[in-house]
């Protein structure tokens, strides 16, 4: 056999070879935590009270993965700087050390992050330090400096994992000025969604040449405030309309997702939301095969793991501790002494001490003719005998600024009125329903039960007034008077105390409801209150000392007949038995 024919079988042989081997494959997790609203830890510092899920059982989930050598991709979606005490504390208290969101995700070695809405309601100056003091890149593509038109923050970043390249494309729901004051994001503007991943999608696929595409969106599914320019929760709508990605992470609607759609080009996306307060993960384990030198992504499993009850990485929370020891101090100092108990559920059926308490608040601190407050939490007590620090995140959720606006009484009753529909049912006989409730939204961690927002369910206090519930809507809220016995009058001008969401549109009381333009809310605006709500409030018990809080008995729902069994029914299905 001559040398010509060997070397010929010895290339067939090796054709044949390379021919019958398997394709290299790759095995990927990627994991995305969203809405964690500061649960680093396995303690509330609101309740004072041992907690489940948090940062420190996503720990150690992260650290079994990592130590069983797997490869992970960690990713978090925005509204981590706001929800809890410390984040408070961090953000506006001892700004001294690098922000305690920036250590936790620095510490856990996350690959990327995008901003939340709740991250820019902190303001330039926290998000901003926070944003430098991060070890990865923070994302949104759709977030633009209005000076240069480039993206204020990054748009997205590649990550590489056993040779794999992976395209992570940040963007944030566009429906910010709806909710924030300017000078909260100020230089900023915020694009619609759509159009920012068709972009950016495109740039991406020509200029780096990603093994696959993930989609970090802190927007939630669908639905929300929607305009002529852009849509609040878009993270299904990009999923169908943007070809090119391959896994969609998102968030910001609290509400858990797993799931896959066909997008219009016929390709099946994996969609996952591990909703808040890290009690869930979300993760994808994705497998990509490598032929002829190219890798393609051949499976994606999505599902959401449940860390409620994991076991707590001791070497994570012994790292914080002695941030953890300023933060118990700082919560537990006692402000005042409550006389009784008083709940956040009684103000759903009418008047109520614990948000009559906001309300007082907000007149005696800007002397306003009206204030308007909606209830902030779902299920609060505030117990009788020491108040303390952290009894103040139970009355205040949100760091919210104190506005006055002028509004006209009729401005304020048809503001009212979106309001009361809402939060009430038109009862037809006393057999129905006095609230507005939903069994699809039970498990929902905004609404727990309730059809719509309870947050956006406002009640006024200096006027009396009756809700009509058997009236339909529109039609329910009768103003008899001022409270001071002086007439209302639709046609007046009033100043009304308000917080800084709801001034600025927030839950479109005031636009939709009230009837006044978006553009035209800051020209209402006659004060801003240079802090937030719950400074003042503590500030304001400090002086008190002793403290009894009565409901003002302002405002009912009538007939009384109908609504007293029907809002006890209603409790028991919320509360369950008094």
């Amino acid at each position: 056999m001559n040398k010509f024919r060997i070397s010929l079988l010895l290339l067939l042989s090796c054709g044949i070879l390379v021919s019958m081997a398997k394709p290299k494959t790759v095995k990927i997790h990627i994991i995305e935590t969203s809405d964690v609203h500061g649960c680093f830890f396995p303690y509330n510092y609101t309740t004072l009270k041992p907690q489940d899920g948090s940062m420190a059982r996503v720990s150690g989930y992260i650290n079994s993965l990592r130590k069983a050598g797997d490869n992970v991709v960690l990713l978090d979606n925005g509204d981590i700087l706001q929800g809890q005490p410390l984040s408070y504390y961090s953000n506006f208290v001892d700004t001294t050390e690098a922000n305690i969101a920036a250590q936790v995700c620095n510490y856990l070695k996350y690959d990327a992050q995008t901003i939340g809405n709740h991250d820019v309601e902190t303001g330039h100056a926290v998000y901003d330090a926070w944003h430098k003091a991060l070890n990865f890149p923070l994302l949104g593509a759709n977030v633009i400096n209005t000076e240069t038109g480039d993206p204020y923050l990054k748009p997205y970043t590649i990550i590489e994992r056993g040779g794999v390249r992976i395209a992570v494309l940040g963007m944030l729901t566009p429906a910010i000025p709806n909710w924030l004051s300017q000078n909260l994001w100020s230089g900023m503007r915020f694009d619609d969604m759509i159009a920012t991943a068709k972009k950016w999608v495109g740039y991406i696929q020509a200029n780096e040449h990603p093994d696959m595409i993930v989609g970090l969106f802190h927007s939630g599914k669908d639905g929300g405030i929607v305009t002529d320019e852009y849509g609040e929760n878009e993270s299904m709508q990009v999923t169908k309309e943007v070809p090119g990605f391959d896994l969609i992470l998102f968030g910001h609607d609290h509400t858990r997702f797993s799931g896959a759609v066909v997008n219009n080009a016929g390709k099946k996306v994996v969609l996952l939301d591990p909703a808040n307060n890290a009690m869930s993960i979300a993760q994808a384990d994705v497998e990509l095969t490598k032929e002829k030198g190219k890798w393609s992504v051949s499976n994606i499993d999505g599902k959401l793991v449940d860390v409620r009850s994991l076991p707590i990485d001791e070497a994570y929370t012994d790292h914080f501790k002695s941030f953890t020891d300023k933060i118990s101090a700082y919560v537990n100092r006692q402000i005042g002494t409550l006389s009784h108990d008083i709940y956040s559920r009684d103000g759903f059926f009418g008047t109520s001490a614990f948000n009559d308490l906001i309300h007082h608040l907000q007149l005696d601190l800007t002397h306003a003719d009206i204030s308007i407050s909606a209830p902030l939490q779902f299920n609060s007590k505030l117990s009788k005998g020491p108040i303390r620090v952290a009894d103040m995140f139970n009355l205040c959720r949100y760091e919210n600024q104190l506005y006055i606006m002028r509004l006209t009484g009729k401005e304020i009753r048809k503001h009212l009125e979106m309001s009361y529909d809402q939060w009430v049912n038109t009862m037809h006989s006393p057999s129905d329903h006095l609230l507005l409730l939903s069994s699809s939204t039970v498990g929902d961690q905004q609404r727990l039960g309730f059809k719509n927002f309870s947050f956006n369910f406002d009640s006024a206090s200096g006027i009396d007034y009756e809700v009509d519930v058997t009236k339909p809507d529109g039609q329910k809220v009768k103003i008899l008077r001022m409270s001071n016995g002086q007439p209302f009058d639709e046609n007046k001008w009033y100043k009304v105390a308000v917080n800084s969401y709801r001034a600025n549109g927030g839950g479109e009381l005031l636009t939709r409801g009230a009837g006044i333009p978006h553009d035209s809310l800051q020209s209402r605006i006659i004060w801003r209150s240079q802090y937030d709500l719950r400074r003042y409030l503590i500030d304001w018990i400090e002086k008190q000392k002793d403290f009894d809080p009565q409901p003002d008995t302002n405002w009912k729902f009538v007939p009384e007949a109908w609504v007293k069994e029907a809002g006890e029914r209603d409790f028991e299905l919320l509360f369950g038995k008094k």
